[in-house]
């Protein structure tokens, strides 16, 4: 299984906690929308796979028209072999879904929505300066149901200022849509953002480690006990609505990503283009990829291998680490989680090694831990 994901980088406005590529400049949109089908077409012999998922991330997908949209599927179809039923995942924000938008998405190859909400309440959708409010959000989730059985929300908790209650709250709201998968992150402090800002001038307080500590376990409670399954540390699922683009990635399947800012990963190297609309549009239209790669050694993936499974609900094969880095890396990774293990944050369950509920929240911290650094 391979996929492609589609990065398109255009916003209404900058949310203060994003780092991702955009613009809020829509002038060179269709530009954009022919150098994202030439570079389609460029690198079509990268994927000797059949396709099974693509995804339109960004940025904000739902900016696109239906032409646009139909563009950017036919170039697929011609140069790409899809499987029978692919995963078409379109992430959208509220504002940008009326009745007629999603109609008219429901009748593209598209099938997944995934619907950048955030929150459900006035305040934090404030702080974090997106573009619709809670009114919005509700209504369209409503919407989009009926159109996009299988739909995903986005929430982000360890918002400062959102007491635990607001977010049960959120929780409450999400559940009793009926939604068959949530995606649930804590908010980050990334370099540069506007959130960064305004916390080192006082504006807004720090983010809390503890408070998104007691959030995420208000989370594994609500979702189980609404028959959810959290098979990825941030992702809960309704039975039979995974995520098979994000599984894809943490799985170490390979994908090719498009546009500008776009990363792909064959397996043995990773590649990204560069992030800067008008020297991609530029690149591509002189027939130049404007690509970076690298090679990732055996140790490299080793790394990623334990960062990306120790997440999943099915951890960490020893049998697949054996066979894919060598016996001594079984050895190493088996030594590394005995600490883990005789604390509670780690079990061995026969060839796999996975994160108990008690060290859930501390996942990306242990997986560090058994990150091979040296190979000394």
């Amino acid at each position: 299984m391979s996929g492609i994901y589609i990065h398109i980088p255009f916003c209404k406005q900058a949310c203060h906690y994003c780092d991702f590529h955009f613009s809020t400049s829509l002038k060179h949109k269709q530009r954009v929308i022919d150098a994202i089908c030439n570079e389609l077409l460029l690198r079509k012999d990268e994927i000797n796979e059949v396709v099974q998922t693509i995804y339109f991330g960004g940025g904000t997908p739902s900016l696109l028209t239906s032409e646009e949209l139909i563009q950017l599927f036919e170039t697929i179809q011609k140069h790409y072999v899809l499987s029978e039923n692919p995963e078409i995942t379109l992430e959208a924000n509220p504002d940008d879904l009326s009745e007629a938008t999603l109609e008219a998405f429901s009748k593209s190859p598209i099938n997944r929505l995934s619907i950048g909400v955030q929150s459900f309440f006035e305040e934090d959708l404030t702080l974090m300066n997106r573009a619709h409010n809670a009114e919005e959000a509700l209504a369209c989730i409503k919407m989009a149901t009926k159109y996009f059985p299988n739909s995903s929300i986005d929430l982000i908790y360890g918002v400062p200022g959102m007491p635990v209650e607001r977010w049960i709250k959120n929780l409450d709201i999400a559940l009793n849509l009926n939604v068959p998968h949530l995606s649930c992150y804590a908010l980050t402090v990334e370099p540069k953002t506007a959130l960064e800002t305004f916390i080192k001038k006082g504006i807004v307080p720090p983010v809390e480690d503890a408070l998104a500590a007691a959030h995420y376990e208000h989370l594994l409670e609500k979702t189980e006990a609404a028959g959810y399954e959290n098979y990825e540390f941030s992702n809960f699922s309704k039975p039979g609505f995974y995520s098979q683009n994000n599984t894809g990635y943490w799985m170490g399947k390979p994908y090719l990503g498009v546009g500008p800012s776009g990363h792909s990963y064959d397996g043995t190297r990773r590649s990204w283009n560069v992030s800067n609309n008008t020297k991609y549009i530029k690149a591509i239209e002189a027939g130049i990829l404007p690509i970076e790669r690298e090679t990732l050694s055996v140790r490299d993936r080793y790394n990623e291998y334990v960062m990306t499974r120790l997440r999943t609900i099915g951890g960490i094969s020893l049998e697949e680490v054996a066979a894919n880095f060598g016996k001594d890396y079984k050895t190493y990774v088996l030594q590394q989680a005995d600490q883990h293990l005789n604390t509670k944050l780690l079990v061995q369950e026969e060839d796999r090694l996975k994160v108990t509920r008690k060290g859930k929240f501390l996942s990306d911290g242990i997986a560090s831990d058994l990150f091979l650094i040296s190979l000394d």
